[in-house]
């Protein structure tokens, strides 16, 4: 394949995986301009009260389980695909739609019922806490985004005209990066 086939076809890779999964790049990137912007998600906590015997083990295996079931006889249907357990702590996820918090305490166990806006849901599907195949559909988009990256180079290095303007923003985007991130 000859230099002009090669970049034309870079150039459609790159433009459909670009495309394909802007709405993933663009909700990556506005999530975190907000988060760094200091704008607080909204979200909705709602107490759960729990019957005074209640007993969870967090360390249980069947510990999705027996939330799910707790939460049921309480009349809280949830589709829980895992918990997230850190010293008596206990969140179901995913955490991108509605959530239960349970956390031990010495008087017992506190429940509560955590229902996130859209800018909440979308921070936390960036943050990967969003359904199982939801991730999977992130991994794909961040192996996308490193192949646009490269092709969008490769296609700035085979085309006479852009080879210069290419590497002079490849390296001071490189000098920013280094400077901002390591040495300021």
């Amino acid at each position: 394949m000859n230099k002009v086939k090669t970049r034309n076809l870079l150039i459609l890779v790159h433009l459909f995986l670009a495309a394909f999964l802007a709405p993933s790049f663009l909700m990556v990137g506005i999530t975190g301009a907000l988060k760094l912007a200091g704008v607080d998600p909204a979200i909705e906590d709602i107490p759960i009260v729990l019957p005074a015997d209640t007993q969870i083990n967090p360390d249980s295996p069947t510990l999705k389980q027996d939330i799910g079931t707790i939460l049921a006889a309480q009349n809280i249907h949830l589709d829980i695909e895992s918990v997230r357990s850190r010293g008596g702590k206990m969140t179901t996820r995913p955490t991108s739609r509605t959530f239960a918090r349970i956390n031990q305490t010495p008087d017992g166990f506190e429940a509560s019922l955590h229902k996130p806006g859209f800018q909440y849901a979308m921070m936390e599907l960036h943050k990967g806490h969003g359904p199982a195949l939801f991730k999977t559909y992130q991994l794909i988009a961040g192996i996308a985004l490193f192949l646009v990256i490269v092709g969008g180079l490769f296609v700035g290095l085979l085309a006479k005209p852009y080879r210069r303007k290419t590497l002079v923003s490849l390296a001071l985007g490189t000098i920013a990066f280094l400077a901002l991130g390591f040495a300021v």
